[in-house]
């Protein structure tokens, strides 16, 4: 079974930096797209950034020039890299996976992980 886990969230001052990171597990033979979300409370969860395998980026017009994500291939892994934190990031934050196919040749689309909460205090 694939599974993305997250980890690296927790609380920071404004103007702070939290490093994320999410590992693919199981038996796995691409991972496609790799991209973060993140939803605060009363809202719906928005885009973050993403990433392709060629390592193509995009990010939110409000995360731009202060965050960074990077994915390691070998190991499964993406990162997310938040730097210059504000209030307006506190959020939960989740890994995502457009598609992922396995060594037995399954794919899966669109994985999460469970989430990590990330608090910026003013």
């Amino acid at each position: 079974q694939v599974q993305l886990v997250e980890s690296g969230g927790g609380l920071v001052q404004a103007g702070g930096s939290l490093r994320l990171s999410c590992a693919a597990s199981g038996r796995l033979l691409r991972i496609y797209g790799m991209g973060w979300y993140r939803q605060a409370p009363g809202q719906q969860r928005e885009l973050v950034a993403t990433i392709t395998s060629g390592r193509y980026t995009t990010y939110a017009d409000s995360v731009r020039g202060r965050f960074t994500i990077s994915r390691d291939n070998a190991k499964n892994t993406v990162i997310l890299q938040m730097n210059s934190l504000k209030p307006e990031d506190t959020a939960v934050y989740y890994c995502n996976s457009d598609r992922i196919v396995t060594l037995d040749l399954r794919t899966e689309y669109q994985l999460w992980g469970q989430g990590t909460q990330v608090t910026v205090s003013s």
